[in-house]
C-alpha cells in the first residue's frame, strides 16, 4: 500500500471509530433523534435566521432534503417556523425551549468527546498541525474543483450530469 492509500484507510479508520464511539454516547443520551437532525438543530442554533437554503448549502444537501428534515423537527416541537416582519416571503427557523434543552444534550456529548480526544492535541505541534490543515485545504480546493468539473451545483446538491 503506497502512503496515499495509507492516509486515505487512515482518515477512514479514524472517522469510522470516532462515529462509532460518538454514536455509542448519542445513543445513550439522545435516542430518537437523527445525527442530521441533531447537526440541523445545531447549526440553526448558532445561526441567526436560519432557513431551508442555508441549511441545504452548509450542509451539501438538496433543499427538498433540508425540509423533510425540518419538518420532522418541527413535528417533534423542537424548532419553529417564524417570518420576518420586512420579508413575508422567507421562512426561517429558531429552536424551541424544547429543542435548546436537546441541543444543550447535543453540546455537552461534544465536549466530553474533545475531552477524551484532549491528549492527542496536546501532543501536536504547531507544525504538525499547520501541515494537516494545508493538507485539508489542498484536498478540499481539489474536491471542490472535480465537483464543479460534474456540473454539481454545491449550493443545492444538483447535478446537470448525474
Amino acid at each position: 500500500m503506497n502512503k496515499e492509500e495509507q492516509v486515505m484507510m487512515g482518515f477512514w479508520d479514524l472517522f469510522n471509530k470516532k462515529i462509532l464511539l460518538d454514536g455509542l454516547k448519542m445513543k445513550d443520551s439522545l435516542k430518537g433523534y437523527k445525527p442530521s437532525e441533531l447537526h440541523c438543530m445545531e447549526y440553526i442554533e448558532k445561526n441567526i435566521d436560519s432557513n431551508v437554503t442555508k441549511l441545504a448549502e452548509f450542509f451539501y444537501m438538496t433543499r427538498s432534503a433540508i425540509s423533510k428534515i425540518t419538518k420532522k423537527l418541527i413535528e417533534k416541537g423542537l424548532i419553529e417556523s417564524y417570518q420576518r416582519p420586512e420579508n413575508k416571503k422567507e421562512i426561517y427557523f429558531r429552536l424551541t425551549e424544547h429543542g435548546k434543552a436537546v441541543n444543550k444534550i447535543h453540546e455537552e456529548l461534544h465536549k466530553e468527546s474533545q475531552e477524551r480526544d484532549k491528549a492527542v492535541f496536546e501532543q501536536t505541534t504547531e507544525v504538525q498541525f499547520d501541515s494537516m490543515l494545508s493538507f485539508v485545504e489542498l484536498y478540499n480546493q481539489h474536491l471542490e474543483e472535480e465537483i464543479k468539473k460534474l456540473g454539481v451545483d454545491m449550493k443545492s446538491g444538483c447535478c446537470d450530469k448525474l
